[in-house]
């Protein structure tokens, strides 16, 4: 089994090569100087003898174009390098690093030019600097990634000239490098370090065990008011002849299976608070799956990942460790929305047959508002005979918005309406969910990955699985 790629990219270099059939153009100085011999056309008028020094100051310009492109490193002589300061993560701000090395003796003056998809900035960046000779220079440009999974870095390119600027050389560097955009592993550290400090679950460096309501014993304690009756161990009490309590610790290694609708209705676009950014519901899941594949791993338990839409696109079966864990952030990296829908029967059917025994079932999801009951829901109660689901639907925040408010005129009345009559639909589906033992949410998608987090939490601590 071949070892996972590093998180942050591998530094890239290569030399520059020349860029064009003709690799160089003249500077802004030679025209300037080229101009100022014009001016001896003036005196020429009454002087037709100043013509020759016209022509001499013109031959001195073009000689010094010569000295100033012989002067000028090769393009071989320069060595570019581009590193990442980060792993490249959804909506997250993060810095690439360019690196000029001039083998020359003489020092240049370059713009350089990465080739960078849209996804990650929206124009490719512009930079300026100088090269002393046998030296390297390096600067950065900012980047913010708008869309999960590979995207391709192409080549550089660089125009430099010497401090006389009377000749420009265009050289390019060959290093494309295809880099992987995860989700955001931000904020799954967030969860991870909260839910230590506030709850003591395990840690690396430093095991604690987790009292709960669970059912495996851990320990004896003196009675305590509130304790339960059938917590308490009559044998220890009758040695210590004095009410003595079992002390249960949740149970471990649990099954957890997380199963992301990637269908279209997941493609719905909602901007991010204080940001121009704007993210599809997909992105908000997958980031909520990742924190929580992040804190079931710390609780012990072994998850799983099935991520559909009109085929499965990633099926990880359940596992724990760091190698798993990084499985996981490979794969929800890869998921896609899909323009079709979601084919709610085939990832039942998968999970079913890969998962015969009680387990977690988080399904997170969205639904459309039809008279009949959509297909999720059907299949999210047929799991339940076998497992215990939460069932998590992204909610539309411009539509709750437009619900709250009050409408003005004719037009916003009915819109005002419409919303209304949508919001009344989920909540009613909802409500018969959980009549039916689903733990069914419609949660906000800026608050989708704590929530989750903590539903899974709450049913740890009360041994619902």
């Amino acid at each position: 089994m071949s070892s996972p790629r590093p998180l942050v990219p591998l530094p890239v270099e290569a030399r520059a090569r020349s860029n064009g059939r003709l690799p160089f153009s003249f500077g802004m100085r030679f025209f300037v100087v080229l101009l100022l011999g014009f001016l001896w056309l003036v005196p020429a008028w009454w002087a037709p003898r100043l013509i020759a020094a016209m022509i001499f100051w013109d031959a001195i310009a073009l000689a010094a174009v010569a000295i100033d492109f012989l002067a000028l490193p090769k393009p071989s002589q320069l060595f570019v390098q581009r590193s990442w300061e980060h792993a490249p993560a959804l909506a997250t701000a993060s810095q690439i690093t360019l690196v000029i090395r001039n083998f020359a003796n003489s020092a240049v003056r370059c713009v350089v030019v990465d080739e960078t998809p849209a996804s990650l900035r929206e124009a490719p960046p512009n930079l300026s600097m100088v090269v002393p000779g046998n030296a390297q220079t390096s600067q950065r440009y900012p980047i913010q990634p708008r869309l999960r999974g590979d995207v391709r870095i192409g080549r550089v390119f660089l125009r430099y000239q010497s401090y006389l600027g009377f000749v420009e050389r265009w050289a390019v560097a060959e290093i494309p490098q295809i880099a992987r955009v995860l989700p955001d592993l931000e904020q799954a550290r967030q969860q991870v370090l909260h839910l230590i400090r506030s709850r003591q679950i395990e840690m690396e460096k430093r095991r604690r065990r987790q009292r709960g309501h669970g059912r495996e014993f851990e320990s004896l304690r003196e009675y305590r008011m509130g304790d339960e009756l059938r917590d308490i161990c009559w044998t220890a009490t009758a040695r210590r002849h004095q009410l003595t309590t079992r002390i249960f610790e949740i149970e471990r290694s649990q099954a957890v299976w997380i199963v992301l609708d990637a269908g279209r209705l997941t493609r719905a676009e909602i901007r991010q608070p204080d940001s121009d950014l704007r993210l599809a519901k997909l992105d908000y899941a997958v980031n909520a799956a990742l924190s929580l594949a992040q804190v079931a791993g710390q609780c012990g338990d072994r998850v799983g990942l099935l991520a559909y839409g009109r085929a499965i696109q990633q099926n990880i079966g359940i596992g724990r460790g760091a190698q798993h864990q990084r499985n996981i952030v490979d794969s929800l990296a890869m998921v896609r929305g899909e323009a079709s829908e979601a084919n709610h029967a085939l990832a039942a059917r998968v999970l079913l047959t890969e998962q015969s025994r009680r387990s977690l079932v988080v399904w997170i999801t969205d639904f459309a508002e039809t008279p009949t009951t959509p297909e999720v829901i059907e299949y999210a109660m047929q799991m339940t005979k076998r497992h215990l689901v939460i069932f998590t639907a992204v909610s539309q925040p411009d539509l709750a918005a437009l619900a709250a408010a009050t409408p003005e005129n004719t037009e916003e009345m009915y819109r005002h309406a419409a919303a209304l009559e949508i919001t009344s639909r989920r909540e009613l589906l909802m409500r018969g969910l959980r009549q039916r033992g689903v733990f069914a949410f419609e949660l906000v998608p800026g608050l989708l990955a704590s929530s989750v987090v903590n539903q899974y939490l709450d049913i740890k601590e009360r041994n619902l699985l």
